[in-house]
């Protein structure tokens, strides 16, 4: 810590997480009470403090209810421990204001593997510790089937937000022909264009993705 406190605090005139309309499919994620730095000794004052602010509610109103949905997968269900982790990793998204460069990229994505990180930070220490401490339940969160299933849901957020940087053209084809499984012949009569095109179009939009991953650090 350098003067930042943890103390957890919920803005009076921010919405609960809970009242957020969840992805269609999804159950509603638990509320979670934003981060927000306890004013100390050597905090910032007027219109710093208030910049740090902003940049705190902005982040909670944006992130936490996707996050705290995607943490409760990692966590198998437990509530307690997905708001730690969110709430810690809104944290080092305040402490590290270049992963809110947009220049970077997403920063769902950033947020996304700290989160996923110190979940599994989390559950090898409690692994790590002897049974009669209690934890014994939450042990297989840190396994390695449990890290293969963080890689996916992680994989499959990731790959989305890629997705949403695509051209609509290249974007549409690539549902078509990988996502909803329809031959070229099939996709060209959806999308209302010649087999030719669906074809040129899915080869470009397949290298433009590439990229877009390759930018995130999900392909070599």
């Amino acid at each position: 810590m350098t003067g930042k406190s943890d103390v957890v605090a919920r803005p009076a005139d921010a919405p609960l997480v809970g009242d957020e309309t969840p992805p269609s499919g999804s159950a509603p994620a638990p509320p979670v009470a934003p981060v927000r730095p306890e004013r100390g000794p050597d905090a910032p004052s007027g219109p710093l403090r208030t910049a740090d602010e902003a940049v705190i509610r902005a982040l909670y109103l944006e992130h936490a209810g996707p996050l705290l949905g995607y943490t409760l997968r990692l966590t198998d269900g437990d509530r307690l421990w997905a708001e730690d982790v969110v709430q810690e990793t809104l944290l080092r998204a305040w402490r590290h204001p270049e992963a809110l460069d947009p220049a970077r990229g997403p920063i769902r994505g950033w947020l996304c593997t700290v989160a996923r990180n110190l979940v599994i930070d989390g559950g090898r220490a409690r692994r790590a510790r002897p049974p009669e401490t209690g934890d014994a339940p939450l042990l297989s969160v840190a396994d390695e089937r449990a890290e293969d299933e963080f890689d996916r849901a992680l994989l499959s957020w990731e790959v989305a937000e890629a997705l949403g940087v695509l051209s609509p053209e290249h974007r549409a084809v690539l549902l078509e022909t990988y996502y909803r499984g329809r031959s070229v012949a099939e996709a060209a009569k959806v999308l209302g264009v010649p087999e030719g095109t669906v074809k040129s179009r899915t080869y470009y939009a397949l290298r433009a993705l590439r990229v877009a991953l390759e930018e995130r650090g999900l392909v070599p």
